[in-house]
């Protein structure tokens, strides 16, 4: 009962309960709140760190920003819930808040949108040159339970594309990225999309901010060829699997295209069953059958691979040596 009441406490102020009912709208800085109430930045942080600490909100960094959304698990993320939707629809304070809320959404979305335009041609022209998007989201769409999943990741999500096709069949999903500017465009995609249960982060794929154990399936899409050591993210993707887990890897068969490695930063030139499979098993996965979906020149292959209940992932040291791939 103490801690129920140290909950209440915490929410039972003007500005605080502003807080909560904005940060249900999805995730914000210290800024954009800042902005929305009108009030000083130093008040703002503090009314933040105390329903942080009172389990309301969670927080989290992002380079230098820092993002608050309405909290997710445990006693007091479900209070949270309770009070945001005592909240009268017509009060009019709040709706002054909403109304400030959707110019800042706006702003940022057209920011996003300007930078996929001057971005786009290296995504578009790639597409081009295999089976279409379409195709491959319908196959990994086949891949997961009919039943959906519980915790979904997606490594190395960019646009959050995968969050769109893949979040309606999770009961929440999560999309890393190293890239800010990429995930401005994500979270622009997931609330347009309504996706509320689907949320980004920053973070390196190959230490992901997660427990081991944490994700019931993972999505590796096309982001092997980018990477400096493919068999170390599959490692990485493999610990954060529960057992049982599954694993989605996308990406091309071997091509002989050097200007993609030229002009657009790939690493490989694409992969074989062999060496994917090699890395998966040294990860502690088990393969399944590969879909082959050949375009024009380029083909696409996913692996799907399940994690190995009660199984030591090997190092990604011994998988490069073992593998005898090199990055």
């Amino acid at each position: 009962m103490d801690d129920l009441l140290a909950t209440l406490k915490a929410a039972a102020e003007t500005t605080r309960l502003r807080l909560l009912a904005l940060c249900a709208h999805g995730e914000l800085t210290v800024t954009e709140l800042t902005q929305i109430l009108g009030q000083s930045q130093p008040r703002v942080s503090r009314h933040l760190k105390l329903l942080c600490d009172a389990g309301l909100l969670d927080r989290f960094r992002e380079g230098t920003f820092a993002f608050y959304r309405l909290a997710e698990r445990g006693v007091s993320a479900e209070l949270a819930r309770v009070l945001v939707d005592a909240i009268p629809s017509d009060d009019p304070t709040l709706t002054l808040d909403l109304e400030r809320l959707e110019a800042i959404k706006r702003a940022r979305s057209e920011s996003a949108a300007s930078y996929f335009r001057e971005n786009a041609a290296r995504w578009h022209e790639i597409r081009s040159l295999h089976v279409p998007e379409r195709e491959v989201e319908e196959a990994l769409l086949r891949l997961l339970p009919a039943d959906g999943v519980g915790e979904l990741l997606d490594i190395g999500t960019g646009t959050g594309r995968m969050l769109e096709v893949l979040g309606p069949r999770a009961q929440r999903a999560v999309g890393v990225d190293q890239s800010r500017e990429m995930l401005a465009i994500a979270r622009t995609k997931l609330e347009e999309a309504g996706l509320r249960h689907c949320h980004v982060r920053q973070a390196d794929m190959y230490q992901l901010p997660f427990p081991s154990g944490s994700f019931d399936a993972a999505v590796v899409h096309q982001v092997l060829h980018f990477a400096e050591s493919p068999a170390d993210l599959l490692a990485e993707a493999a610990r954060v699997l529960k057992p049982g887990g599954l694993l989605l890897a996308v990406d091309f068969a071997p091509h002989q295209l050097e200007s993609l490695r030229a002009e657009h930063a790939h690493r490989r030139l694409g992969f074989t069953d062999e060496e994917v499979a090699a890395w998966c098993h040294l990860a502690g996965l088990d393969c399944g059958p590969v879909v082959h979906l050949p375009g024009a020149p380029l083909t696409v292959s996913i692996w799907p691979a399940t994690r190995v209940a009660k199984t030591t992932p090997a190092t990604p040291s011994t998988i490069l040596s073992s593998s005898g791939a090199q990055p």
